[in-house]
């Protein structure tokens, strides 16, 4: 399979602009943020780190309800939600489609990506460092944010995926401008084997001189995984080395499949 990136702005921009009303209904209760920020508390983060650290990609399972992640699903038909509207097939990037989320985004994306970011920073921080990266991140994400709208990324990049029978999303990193978080979260919203069939979450690690490792996510309804968004360091025997990472979804074999995308980072 050919690989694509979804990191320029021509690829980003010349998606097809979803209509606009000038007045937005207002979005279901889907979680309060008290609720999300409890959750993510209670996720045992020195866990998540270790598995990233390991294998580039860690599971937080069961983040969200199954009622949760219906009422996301439901948003799908929400056109005024949204700045954008991608068909892959048109652009090379696989088949299927997805939507960017407009600001304000819907109150329980918005806490999600508030609440998860600062326990990302350390990790973020310490890669950047074995990788002789420069660049750190402030501990809170509006800290983050302003950085990236002050270098002209202004637009969201929360996404919802939608999949049909034989749909499929090539291989790709998600990078928007200079300024990139390392780290992002997608939440499955559907239930393999009752929605769907086929349609894993892949992970592909390119190493110097090495064959590529692929990672299969094993992932229920509910359930998130965050996973490196392009490099991440590998121990060496001569030290930390820079690995190259990329992310996809595997063929449908039958029924619908949704997806919720979190991305830390804003693009241009």
């Amino acid at each position: 399979m050919q690989d694509f990136a979804f990191d320029t702005q021509a690829l980003l921009f010349g998606a097809d602009e979803a209509p606009r009303n000038n007045r937005r209904e207002p979005t279901p209760a889907i979680a309060t943020q008290q609720s999300i920020e409890n959750r993510i508390e209670a996720i045992d983060w020195t866990h998540a780190a270790s598995e990233l650290d390991a294998h580039g990609c860690a599971m937080l399972e069961g983040l969200l309800s199954a009622r949760e992640c219906d009422a996301l699903s439901a948003l799908y038909r929400r056109d005024d939600l949204y700045r954008s509207r991608v068909v892959m097939a048109r652009h090379g990037f696989g088949r299927g489609e997805y939507k960017y989320f407009d600001y304000p985004l819907p109150d329980a994306i918005g806490a999600l990506r508030a609440a998860v970011y600062p326990h990302l920073v350390p990790i973020a921080n310490a890669w950047h460092e074995a990788m002789r990266i420069d660049v750190r991140f402030p501990p809170d994400h509006a800290a983050f944010l302003r950085r990236c709208h002050q270098a002209g990324q202004l637009r969201p990049t929360p996404l919802l995926l939608q999949y049909a029978t034989g749909d499929y999303n090539c291989l790709h990193q998600d990078l928007y401008g200079e300024h990139v978080f390392p780290i992002q979260l997608a939440i499955l919203l559907s239930e393999p084997g009752q929605d769907f069939t086929g349609g894993e979450f892949v992970l592909t690690e390119q190493r110097p001189r090495m064959q590529s490792r692929t990672e299969v996510v094993p992932l229920r309804k509910g359930d998130a995984v965050l996973f490196a968004v392009h490099h991440r360091p590998v121990q060496g025997t001569r030290g930390a080395y820079r690995v190259n990472m990329r992310h996809g979804v595997s063929r449908l074999r039958s029924g619908h499949r949704h997806t919720l995308g979190v991305i830390f980072h804003d693009a241009r």
